[in-house]
């Protein structure tokens, strides 16, 4: 799985465990780009679970978010399941104001 300017893989385990760590500002100059990695990740086929690890993300627009969920969309089409770990507060913080919580596989905040 080739790392990119946008997104950095670890290939985990055998059992198609794969992390994608994302950094930065993730917003509508970055968001189809993340969305087309990780979605070209799901779709690579030695991945089974797609850990995408977002504690380095400073700053999240609606954009970028529709860009997670529309990649976690294209994962579940191809048997992939996509979850948010360890989500920065500007990520938390944004998935809680939109309710997307178990899209993401994350608990609910209260």
């Amino acid at each position: 799985m080739p790392n990119d300017a946008v997104v950095t893989y670890e290939q985990v385990d055998a059992d198609g465990l794969v992390i994608a760590v994302l950094a930065g500002e993730l917003d509508l100059d970055r968001a189809d780009a993340v969305r087309d990695s990780l979605a070209a990740a799901a779709a690579g086929g030695a991945c089974r679970y797609l850990n995408v690890d977002v504690a380095e993300v400073t700053f999240i627009d609606s954009y970028a978010l529709g860009a997670l969920v529309s990649a976690r969309n294209t994962a579940a089409s191809h048997g992939v399941s996509l979850t948010l770990t360890n989500p920065s507060q500007p990520v938390r913080k944004a998935i809680q104001v939109t309710g997307l919580n178990h899209v993401f596989g994350l608990p609910a905040t209260s």
